[in-house]
């Protein structure tokens, strides 16, 4: 039996854990603190507590690797809330934080290890983009991505995959209140990149069992409606307020493409509509 350590069982990785137990994967998972701990238990993950810090850190990190060959490290940078100005993001740093997980990492069983990262480190590109696109980021959330993924990518020690996705929608994340109600809301005629957490997993799932490693891959969903269109519908069918936009200046957006995904895993994408 294949073991998996997930590290960050929240919103997507909480529901990835379970399908990989389903699939008779083991499969270890940790949080930032013991309040999930019962819940994961009982759908027979091992849980772990640990929190990245910038600063050296005593979690059960080597427990939590060990006689793991595949590692996924699947937790938001979480600093747009807290550093808006940029001004302590190095305080707050994720890619701190990945170095001081690194030397774990490379003394473990881990010999492959699937990152999530995010299209936000193409920047507001109004171009098609995929894989071979530049990345030119410009949030902190962004930047900090970015040079996480190069640093994974350069360490000899275990094979990287990178994978990129888009938006992402499923349960507690419903596009018809992302803008629902707002007023004046920029780039109307820019496309949508989304993603449901169905097709997060499928996805994941495929890299695992198909031993996609050493790859950059996006995932968004090919639906690439207008956000005016888009969030206009989204909201009318719910019976909220819909936004209103502003026409007066150009639309920039960008266009993900996901065809390298397709191909290389032969996937088929399972919410289309969104």
């Amino acid at each position: 039996m294949t073991q998996i350590s997930i590290l960050g069982c929240g919103w997507l990785g909480l529901p990835l854990a379970k399908a990989f137990i389903k699939e008779n994967y083991s499969v270890k998972g940790s949080t930032t603190t013991t309040d999930k701990k019962e819940l994961l238990e009982n759908a027979g993950i091992s849980h772990y507590p640990i929190t990245l810090e910038t600063e050296n850190f005593s979690a059960p990190v080597a427990d939590f690797l060990a006689g793991s060959p595949i590692l996924i490290i699947a937790i938001p940078p979480k600093l747009r809330g807290k550093n808006k100005d940029h001004s302590d993001a190095q305080n707050n740093s994720f890619v701190q934080k990945i170095k001081n997980l690194l030397p774990f990492i490379e003394k473990s069983s881990v010999e492959k290890l699937l990152f999530i990262s995010s299209t936000a480190v193409y920047g507001e590109a109004n171009a098609i983009i995929d894989e071979n696109s530049p990345t030119v980021p410009v949030t902190e959330s962004g930047k900090q991505l970015l040079e996480i993924e190069q640093l994974l990518v350069a360490n000899t020690h275990f094979k990287t995959t990178i994978l990129r996705f888009g938006g992402l929608i499923g349960p507690d994340r419903n596009p018809a209140r992302f803008l629902a109600g707002k007023e004046n809301v920029p780039n109307p005629d820019a496309p949508v990149n989304l993603i449901h957490l169905d097709d997060c997993i499928g996805i994941i799932k495929k890299i695992i069992e198909n031993n996609v490693w050493n790859e950059i891959l996006n995932a968004v969903t090919p639906f690439h409606p207008s956000r005016k269109d888009y969030y206009t519908q989204k909201a009318l069918e719910q019976n909220l307020i819909p936004p209103t936009f502003n026409n007066e200046n150009p639309s920039i957006g960008k266009t993900i493409l996901s065809e390298k995904s397709v191909q290389l895993l032969d996937y088929i994408f399972i919410q289309t509509e969104l």
